[in-house]
């Protein structure tokens, strides 16, 4: 299991918006426009930023933040005056950004400077500056790219908050079980098998889980394999009834009732909303 690979999971710009800025002396920019999910790195110089009525946080060359919320939040100098340059790049509200990913990340999250994300930056910074054929999807890609870096050094980090069930993978009885979940989601799991992989009782194993992720490990099944099916369904092709094989369902009533449930949308009315969101996006940017 790849914890913050299946985190990542249907994570995937599409016409993400950039911007590149060199500033200097005193300077203070708002973003008042809401994305689902911003990352704002500095490629040389310092900056300030502030988000969800936090206290300011200070980045510095090679650093990155990850804006996590619709809230306006602000960039501005620091105390050194000196030239800046920084690069944004802000998933929309189109369902680029998987809702899990969002709910399990605090308002605003900072990375220090590190060599591993750097080359990435300096790549970034060059095609934003460019005007080359495929220029929106080669930034594209490397927006999930960067994004994917920042998230693997935070949570490496030794006073980030990574989601509850990323820290219970090193448990010996809910880490197994985990495991097995993620790695072969369609299996007909119950907590008497997860339970086994951790050697333990059904009642201590469902105490534990719970104890460690925050809900019932059926609950937790339940919810990624909606995950999985949300991404499923975006697919070219896909069917709710081919959908819901490969998530553990035997027929697609009962699939059904679990993504509308889970996902307050019945699966077919979520692929129609993908479609049009589709649509309305390559509408803005042929306009634009």
């Amino acid at each position: 299991m790849d914890a913050l690979g299946d985190l990542l999971r249907g994570v995937r710009a599409d016409g993400a918006l950039f911007n590149r800025a060199v500033l200097s002396g005193t300077w203070e920019t708002g973003h008042t426009e809401g994305g689902a999910l911003t990352l704002v790195s500095v490629v040389h110089g310092t900056a300030r930023i502030t988000a969800a009525s936090g206290e300011p946080r200070v980045l510095r060359e090679g650093g990155a933040a990850v804006v996590c919320t619709t809230a306006p939040f602000t960039l501005a100098s620091t105390d050194d005056g000196g030239e800046s340059e920084l690069i944004t790049g802000a998933y929309q509200l189109d369902g680029a950004v998987g809702r899990r990913l969002i709910s399990m990340l605090p308002p605003l999250l900072v990375v220090p400077s590190g060599e591993e994300c750097m080359p990435i930056l300096e790549l970034i910074a060059a095609e934003v500056a460019a005007d080359r054929p495929g220029r929106q999807y080669v930034m594209d890609r490397m927006l999930d790219w960067m994004l994917a870096c920042t998230l693997r050094e935070w949570f490496d980090l030794p006073d980030s908050c990574p989601p509850s069930w990323y820290r219970a993978l090193g448990d010996e009885v809910v880490g197994p079980a985990l495991h097995a979940m993620h790695d072969e989601p369609a299996r007909p799991w119950t907590v008497a098998s997860l339970a086994a992989r951790g050697q333990v009782s059904r009642a201590a194993f469902a105490r534990q889980f719970a104890e460690l992720v925050g809900r019932p490990p059926m609950a937790y099944l339940t919810e990624w394999r909606m995950t999985l099916a949300a991404e499923l369904l975006a697919e070219p092709g896909a069917t709710v009834a081919s959908v819901a094989g490969q998530v553990g369902y035997a027929d697609g009533f009962g699939f059904s009732d679990a993504f509308k449930r889970t996902r307050g949308i019945a699966p077919s009315g979520y692929r129609a909303s993908l479609t049009a969101g589709r649509t309305g996006s390559r509408s803005l940017r042929a306009a634009g």
